[in-house]
């Protein structure tokens, strides 16, 4: 008996016009996603999630980029609210901005 094919269903076939939905926080999502949008910047917040503080220099021990480089992906993330930074003497302490990681989660969940 020979298998009947499968008719795929078209991504285009909905008769309704396309509609853009209103959404008031796609500039929050873009500014959010465009702070994770570098692998480094993962690593980042992945490493300061994992702890309640860190100082910069032990952010530059754990990736394999120059302190300015890092340095400069701290500042985007920081610019975001996605990563708070405070100074400590000499050093800049770092850590994760817990509303703004969960206010990143529920605009993913939400796609």
């Amino acid at each position: 008996m020979a298998k009947q094919p499968v008719k795929k269903k078209q991504c285009c076939d909905d008769a309704e016009p396309c509609k853009l939905p209103a959404d008031q926080s796609a500039e929050q999502m873009a500014a959010l996603a465009w702070a994770i949008a570098h692998p480094a910047r993962v690593r980042i917040v992945r490493l300061l999630i994992s702890r309640s503080t860190c100082v910069c220099g032990e952010i530059v021990d754990e990736m394999p980029l120059a302190q300015s480089t890092v340095s400069q992906h701290l500042k985007i993330l920081k610019e975001s609210g996605l990563v708070q930074g405070e100074v400590d003497g000499p050093k800049v302490c770092y850590c994760i901005n817990p509303e703004k990681l969960a206010m990143l989660k529920a605009l993913v969940a939400s796609l």
